[in-house]
């Protein structure tokens, strides 16, 4: 991903930034839109203990999503 022009290397995005907002820009899609639709899925077919996995699998996203930031963080900042 990393441009071979050394104009503004500080504009650059480094491969791994780049890996970092890849993934959280999925989860993100994932956590506030795709997963909401399982749960009220599983919610409508009556099946709790699918609803109980949905939310597991969402608040285990989140933290990974918590953890990426933290790495971009750094990443950006030093």
């Amino acid at each position: 991903m990393s441009s071979s022009s050394s104009s503004s290397s500080s504009t650059e995005l480094t491969d791994t930034a780049y890996d970092i907002l890849k993934v959280l820009g999925k989860d993100a899609d994932f956590l506030y839109d795709t997963i909401e639709t399982y749960i009220k899925d599983a919610q409508r077919a009556n099946k709790p203990q699918l609803v109980e996995i949905w939310q597991t699998i969402k608040e285990d996203r989140k933290r990974h999503m918590h953890l990426l930031k933290e790495a971009l963080e750094r990443e950006i900042h030093g």
